[in-house]
């Protein structure tokens, strides 16, 4: 297919237009933001590499470490194995970190639900969503590991302050993607209905909501990924239990490669699971709206 009609347009913008095989294209110019992208680069490579062999501490063998590095992994992904514990009892851990992972996107979405409704510019007064997308802000700009840290000094470590650490992020973390996309309603079709004489309630549960449906599940799915990835982590870094804390065991307290591999192995497949399903459910959903 011939590009005459997009070299037009690119040409707008600036370039020479150029023909290879009879197809038409653009060379643009180069900007500064590309020219310093370039040469700082190649200098932060050349810094590295000065740095690495001209350390202080020369005990310190890059290519032993490389060496080191390569057979860990080839120990952990190509002899994977446990003796600790059977394959039932890691699909029963993998499970646990699932419903911690399940249950704060499930109270995080709902808690979301009506501050994102709050929150939305065409929904809300506009002191009222400015609160709330400051309070929510702040939230987000902690990380999820030191919120459950925060929660574990009254909770103590374990499930409880994992899961309301966790909760915690996911309301600020949803709040913000579903007031979004309450915003991105047509301000018409609200109009309309103001006109019609439909109260606050009436707007959101036949306009809002059902227009905005496929947008919330689509965040709410990719929360639920990021959550499982947060339970994982949490396993290790509060004690939740779940396969988390039998992978920091591994690659700590007893150490064992092979059981490390084997953990990530459980992580990765089911990591694709919930990848695979939520592309078709979303596939489904947007066929069907």
């Amino acid at each position: 297919m011939e590009l005459n009609e997009s070299v037009k347009g690119f040409a707008q913008l600036g370039g020479d237009e150029i023909k290879v095989n009879g197809y038409a294209g653009v060379i643009k110019p180069l900007n500064r933001a590309t020219l310093a992208i370039w040469i700082i680069l190649p200098v932060l490579a050349v810094l590295t590499v000065y740095a690495l062999v001209t350390m202080e501490d020369q005990s310190v063998n890059v290519v032993q470490g490389f060496a080191d590095t390569f057979a860990n992994f080839k120990t952990m992904f190509l002899h994977p194995f446990s003796h600790r514990f059977s394959l039932w009892e890691a699909f029963y851990q993998v499970l646990i970190t699932l419903g911690l992972a399940f249950l704060t996107t499930l109270m995080g979405s709902i808690i979301a639900l009506f501050l994102g409704l709050l929150a939305a510019q065409n929904l809300a007064a506009k002191e009222i969503t400015t609160i709330i997308k400051g309070f929510v802000a702040l939230i987000r700009a902690v990380p999820t590991v030191l919120w459950v840290l925060i929660f574990a000094v009254a909770a103590g470590l374990g499930s409880a302050a994992a899961v309301i650490g966790m909760t915690f992020h996911s309301v600020s973390y949803l709040t913000k993607a579903y007031s979004e996309s309450f915003e991105d309603l047509d301000k018409s079709v609200i109009e309309a209905l103001k006109a019609s004489g439909a109260n606050w309630w009436q707007i959101v549960f036949q306009a809002v909501l059902p227009s905005s449906m496929t947008y919330l599940l689509s965040w709410t799915f990719l929360r639920f990924e990021m959550n499982f990835a947060n339970a994982v982590a949490m396993g290790a870094a509060a004690g939740a239990a779940g396969i988390g804390f039998d992978l920091f065991m591994a690659s700590g307290f007893y150490f064992d490669l092979r059981e490390v591999g084997l953990i990530t192995y459980y992580i990765l497949a089911f990591a694709i699971i919930l990848e695979t399903f939520s592309t078709r459910l979303k596939g489904k959903l947007q066929k069907n709206a």
